[in-house]
């Protein structure tokens, strides 16, 4: 079980929950076994993840590699029947997998296009935090560090949305209702600390690396407990945003987690996130 989870980006506690279940459940799908195509509610699977893959290798946007069949995808197929002379129905079948595997062959490259698109978009993004929309949410424990962070971001010019609702799906669906340009989750743990970007085979969230990356070392020098190196994870909140986004996991210890200096520190990380260019060095 454990094995299983680290391959996929999960956390690894060796427990069936219903993340792993459903993670299962999903990988049991391979590329070809069923027809693909956009209905209510979607289809989720490693079959859509390996159709957004070989997608976005031949250019065609389906967005970030979540293994769900969202309107992303959808027209990214369309597109690519309509170049590859194939019937533009947006149903992957028999015929499209067949093409999409000879085309395949020829990809030389593991870096989909969604993966630029973010990163060029992080680039060319304004470099202030005020105006910038930042959802902050509660995955459990921590609602007074969500709520303190979400005034210190208001004062310096951002529009926030607090959470405050422990399932991770919910959240997502808020954020992108928000049309949030980055998000960031807190749990407590009395574990280790943990601080996870979105990332499978395909495609990794430069925005969300960056912002871990970022908090870890502004978090390191308030504590040295709640720094944790950046890993990428699976987890629904992080798939199922359409943006940047971390799930922050805070070693709780006593005084730290209501610490003005650690409301400070992420407040610091966000900010620097947003006013640099991702290839700039941070100061």
């Amino acid at each position: 079980m454990r094995a299983f989870q680290t391959e996929h980006g999960l956390p690894t506690d060796g427990v069936c929950d219903d993340l792993t279940w459903a993670t299962l459940v999903e990988a049991g799908y391979r590329l070809g076994d069923r027809t693909l195509y956009q209905r209510r509610p979607m289809l989720r699977g490693d079959d859509v993840a390996a159709l957004q893959r070989r997608l976005g290798a031949l250019g065609f946007n389906a967005g970030k590699v979540d293994g769900i069949f969202g309107p992303l995808t959808a027209s990214a197929l369309l597109e690519f029947q309509r170049n590859a002379g194939l019937t533009p129905d947006g149903i992957c079948g028999y015929s499209t997998v067949q093409t999409l595997e000879r085309l395949g062959n020829r990809i030389s490259s593991d870096v989909g296009i969604a993966s630029v698109l973010e990163a060029e978009a992080l680039r060319h993004a304004p470099r202030t935090l005020t105006g910038r929309r930042v959802a902050v949410g509660s995955l459990g424990g921590l609602g007074a560090l969500v709520r303190a962070l979400g005034r210190e971001l208001r004062l310096s010019g951002a529009v926030v949305l607090a959470l405050d609702e422990p399932d991770g799906s919910l959240q997502a669906q808020a954020a992108n209702r928000f049309g949030a340009d980055l998000y960031l989750g807190i749990m407590a743990t009395d574990t280790a600390p943990a601080l996870a970007f979105y990332a499978v085979p395909g495609f990794e969230s430069t925005g969300g690396r960056r912002l871990a990356e970022l908090l870890s070392a502004e978090a390191g020098e308030v504590d040295p407990h709640l720094a944790a190196p950046p890993v990428g994870q699976r987890r629904a909140v992080l798939r199922e945003t359409r943006m940047p986004a971390v799930c922050w996991q805070v070693h709780v210890t006593i005084g730290s987690v209501t610490s003005p200096r650690l409301v400070a520190a992420a407040a610091q990380a966000i900010t620097t996130w947003a006013t640099t260019a991702p290839d700039e060095p941070s100061t």
